[in-house]
């Protein structure tokens, strides 16, 4: 019999004791048999397995040799149980002491599990502290930065609303023209005279420019360039938008800005919708106190708003403009003060000297620019 068989002891299951006769285990097995046999015990559900394992016990303990085996396999049972029950004290104190340090160990390894996930818990909890702290500093910063972006769109648009200096070339306006078209107009004092009606000029500071072609330098020239100063900018830009005009005595005659674009200043007034396409009269000048800054005319519009007047006669009238629009006085001063040129002081002789500079600069760069066409 295979030792899985042992596993189930067949004197315990037949219900003898290991000395008990041949007579004694065929009347123990009649009496278990009636308790297990499938046909006396149908609502059994394992009644035919059981049946079979005491049928099996049964036929081993009638056969000698096998029982024979089945005895000296139990007797070295009880002896290895007897064995291992005589363990000395000190064997038992090993055991107990190796079994004592395993608990130790596993309750110094839980122990530390439980701090380093503590630990964990407290980085967490540091790190979602930072994350909380680091938004709402983001927060604030997100919130100063919009009320900065309001302080300064507040601020632009204060200063959308105030109106730009007046520069020193503001006035003064830029012809060009054909000399076969217009030979009468080679003269300084031709030109003050055509755009007079404008209103008042420097004819003093009109500079005209002519160059014969780059490619042919021995012919006469074909173009005529000429830089005329108004005292008042409304005047230029009267003159400025009759460019071309036959009506005005303007025929093939163009007219614009002196440094090629618009002003800033009528920048401004279109957007305040101060100049519109109304024709009204030409601006009749005011008087302004003279001074040596171009900035002190600038100021002089702010301390005044522009009034727009109708046109009394619509067959004289220009480009509607500001009645009351600043004046700049850089060339009135410097042909008022030229005469008295040793009494100027300082600030004022330096101003004169750099408005020389900047309009010779502006004569090269149109003779550049004839040059080049």
């Amino acid at each position: 019999m295979p030792d899985t068989e042992i596993e189930i002891d067949p004197y315990e299951l037949v219900g003898v004791a290991s000395e008990a006769t041949e007579a004694e285990i065929r009347k123990a097995y009649r009496q278990r048999s009636l308790k297990v046999h499938p046909d006396r015990n149908p609502n059994l559900p394992d009644a035919a397995r059981k049946f079979h394992e005491l049928t099996q016990a049964y036929e081993l303990l009638l056969d000698p040799l096998r029982r024979m085996a089945v005895d000296a396999k139990i007797r070295l049972k009880e002896a290895r149980k007897q064995r291992y029950a005589a363990y000395d004290n000190k064997r038992k104190t090993m055991v107990e002491e190796l079994e004592q340090r395993e608990r130790a160990f596993k309750k110094t390894r839980m122990e530390k599990e439980k701090e380093e996930m503590a630990r964990w818990q407290e980085n967490e909890k540091i790190m979602d502290e930072g994350r909380k702290l680091r938004e709402e500093r983001e927060k604030e910063t997100l919130r100063k930065e919009s009320e900065r972006e309001k302080a300064e769109t507040a601020a632009e648009e204060a200063e959308t609303d105030a109106p730009p200096d007046l520069g020193d070339w503001d006035t003064t306006i830029k012809l060009k023209f054909l000399l076969s078209s217009r030979p009468d107009l080679s003269a300084p004092d031709v030109l003050a005279k055509l755009l007079s009606p404008f209103g008042p000029i420097d004819a003093s500071s009109i500079v005209i420019s002519k160059k014969p072609p780059k490619k042919a330098p021995h012919k006469p020239p074909k173009f005529a360039t000429a830089l005329v100063p108004f005292k008042q900018i409304g005047d230029a830009f009267a003159a400025v938008s009759a460019s071309g005009r036959e009506e005005r005595g303007l025929k093939d005659v163009e007219i614009g800005w002196a440094e090629g674009k618009e002003p800033a200043i009528l920048g401004w007034l279109k957007k305040q919708g101060k100049l519109g396409g109304v024709s009204l009269t030409r601006p009749q000048p005011t008087p302004t106190p003279v001074s040596s800054s171009p900035g002190v005319a600038a100021s002089a519009q702010t301390a005044t708003k522009p009034q727009l007047r109708p046109a009394a006669n619509p067959s004289s009238s220009f480009s509607s403009f500001p009645e009351t629009f600043p004046t700049t006085s850089t060339t009135s001063q410097q042909s008022a003060k030229a005469p008295s040129l040793p009494g100027l002081d300082f600030e004022s002789l330096t101003l004169l000297r750099m408005r020389q500079a900047e309009r010779e600069r502006l004569e090269r760069e149109i003779r550049e620019q004839e040059e080049n066409e």
